[in-house]
């Protein structure tokens, strides 16, 4: 069984990692980094950082590289975890989300595993989130892992259900 799993370097997709390999450690993972030249681009330009046409090319086989060694960090994570893991980096064909459901369609991937939010921000607000439109798009089984902030926060010497910080009664 093959299985992708989307990375950005976020916490959550830390968290993607660390889940798959706990749940599926031994098996084969590719993990895919999406980098998106058109945002890219237009980000250079809200902010006012115009570059001539022929530096954008230069610009991208730049970005291309950190991501590539972004995509490299995150299989080191999956290795760690149990997985037998390679790296892929893919510029976003259309979308982030398409790009990770396409990748997933060519290598055949039994299982898709992502984090429930990257590095998106306001976009992703805008346009829904990247796990959201994989879910509904992907004609496979997805896994979507919760972010880490978002467990219960038990403390050890706490009842479930008491005020953090309440002293347990025995």
């Amino acid at each position: 069984m093959t299985i992708l799993i989307a990375y950005d370097g976020s916490d959550d997709s830390k968290a993607a990692i660390a889940f798959a390999g706990e749940l599926l450690k031994g098996e084969s993972a590719v993990v895919l980094t999406v980098w998106e030249r058109a945002a890219m681009a237009s980000a250079r330009a809200s902010v006012g950082l115009m570059m001539a046409i022929d530096q954008l090319g230069t610009e991208d086989a730049a970005i291309e590289g950190a991501m590539r060694e972004l995509a490299e960090q995150g299989a080191d994570l999956a290795r760690q975890a149990g997985l037998a893991a390679t790296p892929r980096c893919d510029p976003d064909s259309v979308a982030v989300w398409s790009t990770i459901v396409d990748v997933a369609e060519e290598i055949d991937a039994r299982l898709i595993v992502t984090g429930t939010r990257g590095f998106g921000g306001v976009r992703s607000l805008l346009l829904g989130s990247t796990s959201d439109r994989v879910l509904h798009h992907a004609g496979r089984p997805v896994l979507i892992v919760p972010a880490p902030d978002t467990a219960p926060d038990t403390a050890p010497d706490t009842e479930p259900g008491a005020e953090p910080g309440a002293d347990a009664v025995t």
